[in-house]
């Protein structure tokens, strides 16, 4: 009896340029990952997601109609997104990140092999791909304490009591923020992997969030923790 073979990451290719989503979907498709549909703008890529069910939404940001950082919010609520945009503007990788996308790349910072890693980590839970520049802008927002969110928010180094992590719990979310995946955690933190997994898995619940980049908007203080659930993930 043999065994089967894992099923593909299926993926959603949404981009204004056909250029950009023809060479995606090459590029991916020649990497194992499954495209299985493409959008133009994030209102197409909204109703295209609702009937296929992607594992994952790799999303432009300047589009007309809806560009993708409003998009990000309602597909966030049906699959992983990943942002990939030629923009580097710390506002826009902020905001995309508290609408609910899992991770931001900047065309011109990564090759093929290293953008279908970034997928397939980023549905697997096991990192949140930060591009220099959008890991630069989560950076600065966790030194000044409040990232875009309204005055008065705590900063970062205080929110550990607040959102009731524990002291570890606390270092492994500051480092998910600066984008570390769970083996690098691991080797910073001189502790297995399985270690960091269920340390992500309890900030998760404690946080209420299902992705790392809802934890990150919830840790910087840009988005509203919601009431606690009872049930872990």
């Amino acid at each position: 009896m043999t065994s089967q073979e894992p099923r593909p990451v299926r993926v959603l290719v949404v981009d204004d340029n056909p250029v950009v989503r023809t060479g995606l979907t090459t590029l991916l498709e020649s990497g194992g990952v499954q495209v299985v549909g493409e959008a133009s703008d994030g209102a197409q890529a909204i109703e295209l997601a609702r009937r296929v069910r992607p594992d994952l939404v790799l999303l432009d940001v300047r589009m007309p109609v809806m560009d993708g950082v409003a998009a990000a919010g309602p597909l966030s609520g049906l699959a992983k997104v990943l942002m990939l945009s030629y923009d580097s503007d710390a506002e826009v990788i902020g905001a995309a990140i508290r609408n609910g996308a899992s991770g931001y790349l900047v065309h011109g910072a990564f090759g093929a092999d290293e953008l279908v890693q970034a997928i397939v980590d980023t549905v697997s839970d096991r990192s949140s791909p930060l591009s220099p520049q959008a890991s630069r802008a989560v950076v600065a927002a966790l030194r000044d304490g409040s990232g875009d969110g309204p005055p008065g928010r705590p900063r970062p180094a205080d929110r550990r009591a607040e959102l009731g992590l524990s002291r570890r719990e606390a270092e492994v979310m500051d480092l998910i923020a600066r984008g570390r995946s769970n083996g690098e955690i691991a080797a910073l933190l001189v502790v297995s992997e399985y270690t960091v997994k269920n340390h992500v898995n309890r900030i998760f619940a404690k946080l209420g969030v299902r992705s790392r980049g809802a934890a990150i908007a919830r840790w910087l203080g840009t988005a509203d923790t919601p009431p606690r659930s009872p049930h872990g993930m």
